[in-house]
Protein backbone atom coordinates (compact mmCIF):
# COMPACT_ATOMS: atom_id res chain seq x y z
CA UNK A 1 0.00 0.00 0.00
CA UNK A 2 1.40 3.52 -1.19
CA UNK A 3 -0.56 5.93 1.78
CA UNK A 4 -1.14 9.54 -0.05
CA UNK A 5 -2.87 12.28 2.10
CA UNK A 6 -5.76 13.83 -0.28
CA UNK A 7 -7.73 16.51 0.50
CA UNK A 8 -11.14 17.35 -0.40
CA UNK A 9 -12.08 20.59 -2.44
CA UNK A 10 -13.78 23.57 -0.39
CA UNK A 11 -16.81 23.02 -2.95
CA UNK A 12 -17.22 19.51 -2.60
CA UNK A 13 -18.22 20.02 1.10
CA UNK A 14 -18.18 15.93 1.60
CA UNK A 15 -19.80 16.26 5.39
CA UNK A 16 -21.10 20.02 4.97
CA UNK A 17 -24.65 20.69 4.02
CA UNK A 18 -24.48 20.80 0.12
CA UNK A 19 -24.14 17.42 -1.35
CA UNK A 20 -21.12 15.70 -2.75
CA UNK A 21 -20.37 15.81 -6.31
CA UNK A 22 -20.02 12.83 -7.83
CA UNK A 23 -16.40 12.28 -8.79
CA UNK A 24 -14.94 11.46 -12.07
CA UNK A 25 -13.64 8.24 -13.18
CA UNK A 26 -9.93 9.76 -13.18
CA UNK A 27 -10.28 11.02 -9.59
CA UNK A 28 -11.40 7.28 -8.51
CA UNK A 29 -8.13 6.39 -10.06
CA UNK A 30 -6.11 8.23 -8.06
CA UNK A 31 -7.84 7.67 -5.24
CA UNK A 32 -5.62 6.20 -2.35
CA UNK A 33 -7.17 3.21 -0.97
CA UNK A 34 -6.40 1.36 2.07
CA UNK A 35 -6.93 -2.36 0.58
CA UNK A 36 -7.32 -5.54 2.52
CA UNK A 37 -7.55 -4.53 6.29
CA UNK A 38 -10.29 -3.65 8.99
CA UNK A 39 -10.02 -2.15 12.13
CA UNK A 40 -8.56 -4.73 13.51
CA UNK A 41 -4.99 -3.46 14.65
CA UNK A 42 -5.42 -4.97 18.30
CA UNK A 43 -6.59 -8.29 16.90
CA UNK A 44 -3.16 -8.87 14.96
CA UNK A 45 -1.40 -6.99 18.77
CA UNK A 46 -3.11 -9.77 20.37
CA UNK A 47 -2.83 -12.52 18.02
CA UNK A 48 1.29 -11.87 18.31
CA UNK A 49 1.66 -10.70 21.36
CA UNK A 50 -0.28 -13.87 22.97
CA UNK A 51 1.06 -17.83 22.69
CA UNK A 52 1.88 -16.96 19.08
CA UNK A 53 4.07 -14.55 19.99
CA UNK A 54 7.21 -16.99 19.15
CA UNK A 55 5.76 -18.43 16.29
CA UNK A 56 4.87 -15.32 15.02
CA UNK A 57 8.06 -12.80 16.06
CA UNK A 58 9.89 -13.10 12.66
CA UNK A 59 6.60 -12.57 11.13
CA UNK A 60 6.04 -8.73 13.22
CA UNK A 61 9.65 -7.83 12.75
CA UNK A 62 9.07 -7.67 9.02
CA UNK A 63 5.59 -6.40 9.38
CA UNK A 64 6.96 -3.59 11.49
CA UNK A 65 10.12 -2.39 9.02
CA UNK A 66 7.94 -2.48 5.76
CA UNK A 67 4.46 -1.14 7.32
CA UNK A 68 3.23 2.10 5.92
CA UNK A 69 3.87 5.19 8.21
CA UNK A 70 1.92 8.48 8.31
CA UNK A 71 3.09 11.35 9.76
CA UNK A 72 -0.21 11.90 12.01
CA UNK A 73 1.23 14.87 14.25
CA UNK A 74 3.01 17.14 11.72
CA UNK A 75 1.63 20.42 12.19
CA UNK A 76 -0.49 19.80 15.11
CA UNK A 77 0.54 22.72 17.45
CA UNK A 78 2.37 21.31 20.83
CA UNK A 79 0.94 24.17 22.63
CA UNK A 80 -2.61 23.50 22.16
CA UNK A 81 -2.89 19.55 22.48
CA UNK A 82 -3.76 17.96 25.68
CA UNK A 83 -0.81 17.74 28.82
CA UNK A 84 -0.95 14.29 30.24
CA UNK A 85 -1.44 14.64 34.23
CA UNK A 86 0.13 12.18 36.78
CA UNK A 87 -2.37 10.13 37.10
CA UNK A 88 -2.69 8.96 33.23
CA UNK A 89 1.34 8.51 33.36
CA UNK A 90 1.60 5.24 31.39
CA UNK A 91 -1.68 4.62 29.91
CA UNK A 92 -1.72 5.28 25.88
CA UNK A 93 -4.36 5.95 23.67
CA UNK A 94 -4.70 5.11 20.16
CA UNK A 95 -6.99 6.84 17.76
CA UNK A 96 -8.16 4.84 15.17
CA UNK A 97 -9.60 5.92 11.72
CA UNK A 98 -11.53 3.71 10.01
CA UNK A 99 -13.23 3.73 6.08
CA UNK A 100 -14.98 1.35 3.72
CA UNK A 101 -13.29 2.47 0.08
CA UNK A 102 -15.89 -0.35 -1.41
CA UNK A 103 -19.16 1.17 0.78
CA UNK A 104 -21.63 2.31 -1.67
CA UNK A 105 -22.36 5.36 0.14
CA UNK A 106 -18.06 6.36 0.38
CA UNK A 107 -18.16 8.63 -2.13
CA UNK A 108 -14.86 9.70 -1.76
CA UNK A 109 -11.91 8.30 -0.07
CA UNK A 110 -11.29 11.56 2.21
CA UNK A 111 -13.65 10.50 4.49
CA UNK A 112 -13.56 8.66 7.69
CA UNK A 113 -16.75 6.88 8.50
CA UNK A 114 -15.36 5.16 11.90
CA UNK A 115 -13.50 7.05 14.84
CA UNK A 116 -12.41 5.21 17.73
CA UNK A 117 -10.30 6.15 21.19
CA UNK A 118 -8.65 3.13 22.33
CA UNK A 119 -7.31 3.57 25.90
CA UNK A 120 -4.85 1.22 27.12
CA UNK A 121 -4.58 1.17 30.89
CA UNK A 122 -1.06 1.20 32.41
CA UNK A 123 -1.24 -2.24 33.61
CA UNK A 124 -2.13 -3.39 29.84
CA UNK A 125 -4.43 -5.82 31.37
CA UNK A 126 -7.36 -4.45 29.25
CA UNK A 127 -8.52 -2.12 26.84
CA UNK A 128 -11.52 0.19 26.30
CA UNK A 129 -12.28 1.11 22.61
CA UNK A 130 -14.18 4.63 22.65
CA UNK A 131 -16.51 5.18 19.39
CA UNK A 132 -17.22 8.20 18.14
CA UNK A 133 -20.38 8.25 15.69
CA UNK A 134 -18.92 10.20 12.41
CA UNK A 135 -21.42 12.54 12.38
CA UNK A 136 -21.16 14.13 15.83
CA UNK A 137 -21.45 17.76 15.37
CA UNK A 138 -18.05 19.08 17.80
CA UNK A 139 -15.72 22.42 17.03
CA UNK A 140 -13.11 21.91 14.45
CA UNK A 141 -9.81 23.48 15.06
CA UNK A 142 -8.25 25.44 11.71
CA UNK A 143 -5.92 23.22 10.18
CA UNK A 144 -2.60 24.16 8.96
CA UNK A 145 -3.65 25.52 5.33
CA UNK A 146 -6.39 27.31 6.88
CA UNK A 147 -9.63 25.05 6.69
CA UNK A 148 -12.01 24.37 9.26
CA UNK A 149 -12.54 26.84 11.96
CA UNK A 150 -15.90 25.97 12.70
CA UNK A 151 -18.77 23.80 13.84
CA UNK A 152 -19.37 20.62 11.91
CA UNK A 153 -19.74 16.75 11.61
CA UNK A 154 -16.32 15.39 13.21
CA UNK A 155 -15.28 13.55 10.22
CA UNK A 156 -15.04 17.01 8.21
CA UNK A 157 -11.66 17.14 9.67
CA UNK A 158 -10.09 14.79 8.15
CA UNK A 159 -11.65 15.91 4.54
CA UNK A 160 -10.58 19.07 5.59
CA UNK A 161 -7.01 18.71 7.60
CA UNK A 162 -6.38 14.96 7.12
CA UNK A 163 -5.05 13.23 10.16
CA UNK A 164 -3.41 15.65 11.44
CA UNK A 165 -6.77 17.67 11.56
CA UNK A 166 -8.34 14.47 12.78
CA UNK A 167 -6.08 14.39 15.85
CA UNK A 168 -6.62 18.27 16.48
CA UNK A 169 -10.19 18.04 16.31
CA UNK A 170 -10.36 15.08 18.51
CA UNK A 171 -8.08 15.72 21.56
CA UNK A 172 -10.14 19.25 21.67
CA UNK A 173 -13.55 17.31 21.83
CA UNK A 174 -12.53 14.69 23.85
CA UNK A 175 -9.63 16.57 25.89
CA UNK A 176 -7.37 13.06 25.95
CA UNK A 177 -3.87 13.62 24.29
CA UNK A 178 -3.70 11.28 21.43
CA UNK A 179 -0.25 8.88 21.69
CA UNK A 180 -0.63 7.16 18.26
CA UNK A 181 -2.84 6.56 15.17
CA UNK A 182 -4.05 3.77 13.17
CA UNK A 183 -5.53 4.15 9.72
CA UNK A 184 -7.67 1.04 8.59
CA UNK A 185 -10.38 -0.01 5.88
CA UNK A 186 -13.40 -2.05 7.20
CA UNK A 187 -13.64 -3.05 3.28
CA UNK A 188 -10.85 -5.92 4.45
CA UNK A 189 -13.17 -7.36 6.71
CA UNK A 190 -13.78 -9.95 3.54
CA UNK A 191 -10.41 -11.05 3.41
CA UNK A 192 -9.33 -11.25 6.98
CA UNK A 193 -12.69 -12.79 7.79
CA UNK A 194 -11.82 -15.32 4.64
CA UNK A 195 -8.37 -16.25 5.76
CA UNK A 196 -9.13 -17.22 9.76
CA UNK A 197 -11.87 -19.84 7.78
CA UNK A 198 -14.91 -17.98 9.12
CA UNK A 199 -16.40 -16.06 12.05
CA UNK A 200 -19.19 -16.56 14.20
CA UNK A 201 -21.66 -13.93 15.22
CA UNK A 202 -24.91 -13.58 17.41
CA UNK A 203 -27.26 -11.52 14.88
CA UNK A 204 -29.95 -9.57 17.12
CA UNK A 205 -32.33 -8.57 14.77
CA UNK A 206 -32.93 -9.97 11.29
CA UNK A 207 -32.91 -7.73 8.42
CA UNK A 208 -31.92 -7.29 5.30
CA UNK A 209 -29.32 -5.01 3.40
CA UNK A 210 -29.72 -3.27 0.79
CA UNK A 211 -26.74 -2.96 -0.36
CA UNK A 212 -24.86 -5.73 -0.59
CA UNK A 213 -21.66 -6.97 -1.93
CA UNK A 214 -23.82 -9.36 -4.54
CA UNK A 215 -27.22 -7.21 -3.86
CA UNK A 216 -29.61 -7.88 -1.28
CA UNK A 217 -28.46 -10.36 1.48
CA UNK A 218 -30.71 -11.26 4.57
CA UNK A 219 -29.78 -12.22 7.98
CA UNK A 220 -31.61 -14.18 10.79
CA UNK A 221 -31.38 -13.48 14.02
CA UNK A 222 -29.60 -15.95 16.05
CA UNK A 223 -25.86 -17.11 15.85
CA UNK A 224 -24.59 -18.12 12.76
CA UNK A 225 -21.39 -18.39 10.60
CA UNK A 226 -19.94 -16.12 8.12
CA UNK A 227 -17.13 -15.89 5.54
CA UNK A 228 -15.97 -12.67 4.81
CA UNK A 229 -18.58 -11.01 2.22
CA UNK A 230 -21.06 -12.00 4.54
CA UNK A 231 -19.32 -10.32 7.32
CA UNK A 232 -18.83 -7.43 5.45
CA UNK A 233 -22.19 -6.95 4.46
CA UNK A 234 -23.15 -7.27 8.05
CA UNK A 235 -20.48 -4.71 8.81
CA UNK A 236 -21.30 -2.49 6.56
CA UNK A 237 -25.18 -1.98 6.53
CA UNK A 238 -26.79 1.05 7.98
CA UNK A 239 -30.00 1.85 5.82
CA UNK A 240 -31.70 -0.89 7.21
CA UNK A 241 -31.81 0.18 10.69
CA UNK A 242 -34.12 3.25 12.17
CA UNK A 243 -30.89 4.25 14.31
CA UNK A 244 -28.37 3.88 11.35
CA UNK A 245 -25.17 4.66 12.22
CA UNK A 246 -25.66 3.49 15.74
CA UNK A 247 -26.42 0.06 14.76
CA UNK A 248 -23.58 0.09 12.05
CA UNK A 249 -21.32 0.55 15.01
CA UNK A 250 -22.99 -1.75 17.05
CA UNK A 251 -22.47 -4.40 14.03
CA UNK A 252 -18.47 -3.69 13.63
CA UNK A 253 -17.79 -3.61 17.13
CA UNK A 254 -19.52 -7.51 17.20
CA UNK A 255 -17.48 -8.84 14.00
CA UNK A 256 -13.97 -7.20 15.66
CA UNK A 257 -14.60 -9.21 18.36
CA UNK A 258 -15.64 -12.28 16.98
CA UNK A 259 -12.13 -11.92 14.32
CA UNK A 260 -10.27 -11.40 18.00
CA UNK A 261 -11.53 -14.55 19.32
CA UNK A 262 -10.97 -16.60 16.45
CA UNK A 263 -7.57 -15.32 15.41
CA UNK A 264 -6.21 -15.93 19.56
CA UNK A 265 -7.89 -19.69 18.97
CA UNK A 266 -5.55 -22.57 19.23
CA UNK A 267 -6.41 -23.52 15.83
CA UNK A 268 -5.16 -20.40 14.55
CA UNK A 269 -2.33 -20.13 16.42
CA UNK A 270 -0.93 -23.86 15.64
CA UNK A 271 -2.03 -23.49 11.73
CA UNK A 272 1.55 -21.79 9.75
CA UNK A 273 -0.41 -21.70 7.04
CA UNK A 274 -3.56 -20.24 8.18
CA UNK A 275 -1.32 -17.84 11.10
CA UNK A 276 0.90 -16.30 7.33
CA UNK A 277 -2.22 -15.54 5.78
CA UNK A 278 -4.32 -13.62 8.45
CA UNK A 279 -0.97 -11.47 9.50
CA UNK A 280 -0.55 -10.62 5.79
CA UNK A 281 -4.64 -10.28 4.96
CA UNK A 282 -4.25 -7.37 8.52
CA UNK A 283 -0.97 -5.90 7.83
CA UNK A 284 -0.58 -5.37 3.77
CA UNK A 285 -2.65 -2.39 4.02
CA UNK A 286 -3.04 -0.87 7.61
CA UNK A 287 -1.31 2.74 8.01
CA UNK A 288 0.41 3.93 11.52
CA UNK A 289 1.57 6.70 12.75
CA UNK A 290 5.40 7.13 12.30
CA UNK A 291 6.69 6.67 16.11
CA UNK A 292 4.52 2.99 16.92
CA UNK A 293 6.39 0.29 17.39
CA UNK A 294 4.20 -2.51 16.97
CA UNK A 295 6.65 -5.31 17.94
CA UNK A 296 6.62 -2.97 21.57
CA UNK A 297 3.18 -2.98 21.67
CA UNK A 298 2.44 -6.59 20.75
CA UNK A 299 4.27 -7.67 23.47
CA UNK A 300 2.82 -5.24 25.70
CA UNK A 301 -0.07 -6.52 24.83
CA UNK A 302 0.18 -10.02 24.85
CA UNK A 303 -2.49 -11.18 27.57
CA UNK A 304 -5.35 -8.90 25.36
CA UNK A 305 -8.41 -11.34 24.84
CA UNK A 306 -12.02 -10.28 23.90
CA UNK A 307 -12.60 -10.97 27.27
CA UNK A 308 -10.75 -7.94 28.78
CA UNK A 309 -11.62 -6.10 25.22
CA UNK A 310 -14.69 -3.65 25.96
CA UNK A 311 -16.71 -1.48 23.18
CA UNK A 312 -18.48 1.60 24.34
CA UNK A 313 -20.19 4.24 22.47
CA UNK A 314 -19.62 8.45 23.63
CA UNK A 315 -22.62 9.41 24.69
CA UNK A 316 -25.04 11.16 23.00
CA UNK A 317 -28.97 12.59 23.11
CA UNK A 318 -29.48 11.05 19.49
CA UNK A 319 -29.90 12.92 16.51
CA UNK A 320 -30.66 16.84 15.76
CA UNK A 321 -30.58 19.25 12.56
CA UNK A 322 -27.87 21.87 12.57
CA UNK A 323 -29.44 24.07 9.55
CA UNK A 324 -29.80 21.59 6.97
CA UNK A 325 -27.67 18.93 8.03
CA UNK A 326 -28.87 16.01 10.31
CA UNK A 327 -25.92 15.21 12.77
CA UNK A 328 -25.49 13.60 15.89
CA UNK A 329 -25.69 15.83 19.33
CA UNK A 330 -23.46 14.70 21.81
CA UNK A 331 -24.31 14.16 25.78
CA UNK A 332 -21.29 17.39 26.73
CA UNK A 333 -21.52 16.16 30.42
CA UNK A 334 -22.00 12.26 29.81
CA UNK A 335 -18.74 12.69 27.73
CA UNK A 336 -17.30 15.09 29.85
CA UNK A 337 -16.84 12.55 32.72
CA UNK A 338 -16.22 9.72 30.12
CA UNK A 339 -13.00 11.07 28.93
CA UNK A 340 -11.91 12.68 32.26
CA UNK A 341 -11.85 8.93 33.22
CA UNK A 342 -9.78 7.95 30.32
CA UNK A 343 -7.67 10.86 31.20
CA UNK A 344 -7.36 9.85 34.71
CA UNK A 345 -6.61 6.25 33.32
CA UNK A 346 -9.67 5.35 35.71
CA UNK A 347 -11.04 1.82 33.79
CA UNK A 348 -14.04 1.19 36.46
CA UNK A 349 -15.19 5.37 35.70
CA UNK A 350 -15.01 4.61 32.43
CA UNK A 351 -17.14 1.39 32.15
CA UNK A 352 -19.37 3.42 34.44
CA UNK A 353 -19.90 6.89 32.82
CA UNK A 354 -20.32 5.08 29.85
CA UNK A 355 -23.30 3.22 30.47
Amino acid sequence: MQYRQEYAEPETQLIAAQQPSEPTKQARKKRPRWQKVALITFVVLALLGGGGMIAGGLYFRSINSGIERVDAFEGVPEAERPQVGEAGKGAMNIMMLGSDSRDPDNESGSRTDTIIVAHLPKDRSSAQLISIPRDTWVSVPKSATGRGGKEAKINASFAWGGVPLMVQTVEKFTGVRIDHVAIVDFGGFKEIVDALGGINVDVEKGFTTLYGLNGHRTFNAGNQKMDGATALDYARERHAFADGDFARIRHQQQVIKAILDKAASGGTLANPAKLNSFVKATADAVAVDKSLNLLDLASEMRDLRSGNLTFLTCPTKGTGMMGNESVVLADKPKAAKVFEAVRNDNVPEILSAAK
